[in-house]
């Protein structure tokens, strides 16, 4: 029996753990935690999981890794059944999962490099990620991941190409580029490539990939290429989702974001403008320090006004060590309130844009239990089931908040 694997927070950790589930193939008896940093929520459950599995499964050996496990290393050896603890760059090289392999956490801020790490399947997923990017360079108040993942550095453009391939072979037919901070690709590779004209040269150089599609954006820094390929290319995806984190001007720039609200609404119509059908999410946070009821306000509008279907919205999580956890706070339960309604503004938002497409035909990527996606990451809900991973046209018989209802066209 091989060693198991729970993964929390990012995309970029899902693909991380179809590494270690590689490198750890030999190991039995054995309980892989990937840990996220983003949220004491995230680290609670990931806390909470550990003491579970310790208690209802005594002599299973517990390896702690990710974020929160590179941030303090000593705290989670300190849980019980923990037999080891391993940093962000630590957990990707397959001699640290040897049997009897020591902890090892090195300095994630001295890293200057991405290793290859060719996976060819994503247990249970009908899409599957490709990291093109590792850290950030930047410091958002709020944010400790700079911290659990280091520096940008960037997936040379051949060795991308090549896990795509690879991938498509193994029968995927859409992948998502995806890493910290994407938007950031190429300013540490010779010449500087784009994220844009990366994506341009992988559809060019795999032409049998059906689809593609982008993680997180950051909203200041979408390149020209990138522009020219959404307007231009119908196998990257009508779907943008954006880090804006905020509506409101004076909590953008407490924040230490690099956009303004004009920005992020420029960068909604141009893509609108481009691809008239294209779906925006963004994610949001509630509740920052020294919000007020009417820099929420200003927030709530932005959302209400710019009709953005998909929201993940975080209340406010004080992380220590960051400029924000030193801020005047909001109280707790006034950012759950306000995250409620930022979500309910969400939730009005998609309903209008899937009753849009009632009596359309779209193509769903087919998952499990008669459920996908279409291009639009809208969830289907299909009138029979049928195999996952399968692109499938689909008519569109009805809507509701949840998504769509359709059948084989």
């Amino acid at each position: 029996m091989s060693a198991e694997l729970l993964t929390f927070g990012c995309r970029l950790n899902t693909y991380e753990s179809e590494v270690m589930r590689g490198h750890a193939a030999g190991l039995a008896d054995t309980l892989i935690v990937n840990t996220c940093a983003v949220t004491a929520e995230a680290e609670r459950q990931a806390r909470q999981a550990i003491r579970r599995a310790a208690r209802e499964r005594p002599g299973l050996s517990i390896v702690v890794t990710g974020c929160a496990a590179q941030r303090d290393p000593a705290a989670w050896r300190a849980l019980p059944g923990v037999t080891r603890v391993l940093g962000n760059a630590e957990k990707l090289l397959a001699a640290h999962w040897a049997k009897d392999a020591p902890d090892a956490v090195s300095d994630i801020m001295t890293q200057r490099a991405v290793p290859a790490h060719p996976v060819t399947e994503f247990a249970g997923r009908a899409r599957a990620y490709v990291q093109v990017q590792q850290g950030c360079d930047h410091r958002c108040t709020f944010c400790v991941i700079p911290f659990g993942r280091g520096p940008s550095r960037s997936v040379p453009a051949g060795a991308v190409v090549t896990q795509a391939r690879a991938l498509v072979a193994s029968g995927y037919q859409e992948l998502v580029l995806t890493g910290v901070d994407i938007t950031s690709y190429g300013t540490d590779l010779p010449g500087r490539p784009s994220l844009g004209s990366l994506a341009r040269r992988l559809l060019a150089l795999v032409p049998e990939l059906a689809r593609l599609r982008l993680s997180s954006l950051d909203p200041a820094a979408i390149d020209e290429d990138l522009w020219r390929l959404l307007a231009g290319e119908p196998r990257l995806m009508p779907h943008l989702h954006l880090s804006l984190q905020a509506g409101s001007d004076l909590i953008l720039k407490r924040m230490k974001r690099r956009h303004l609200t004009a920005d992020a609404r420029a960068v909604i119509a141009r893509a609108r403008a481009l691809r008239p059908d294209i779906a925006i999410g963004a994610d949001l946070i509630a509740g920052f320090p020294t919000e007020t009821d009417a820099l929420f306000a200003e927030t709530l509008d932005f959302v209400r006004e710019s009709a953005i279907p998909y929201l993940h919205v975080f209340p406010y999580s004080e992380r220590p060590g960051t400029p924000a956890a030193r801020m005047p706070a909001v109280p707790v339960a006034e950012r759950r309130a306000r995250a409620g309604r930022l979500r309910a503004a969400g939730a009005e938002a998609a309903a209008a844009f899937f009753a849009a497409q009632l009596g359309r035909t779209v193509t769903v990527l087919t998952e499990r239990d008669g459920t996908g996606h279409s291009e639009h990451f809208a969830p289907v809900r299909l009138a029979a089931p049928h195999a996952p991973g399968r692109l499938l046209a689909a008519r569109v018989t009805g809507t509701d908040a949840r998504g769509l209802s359709a059948e084989a066209a």
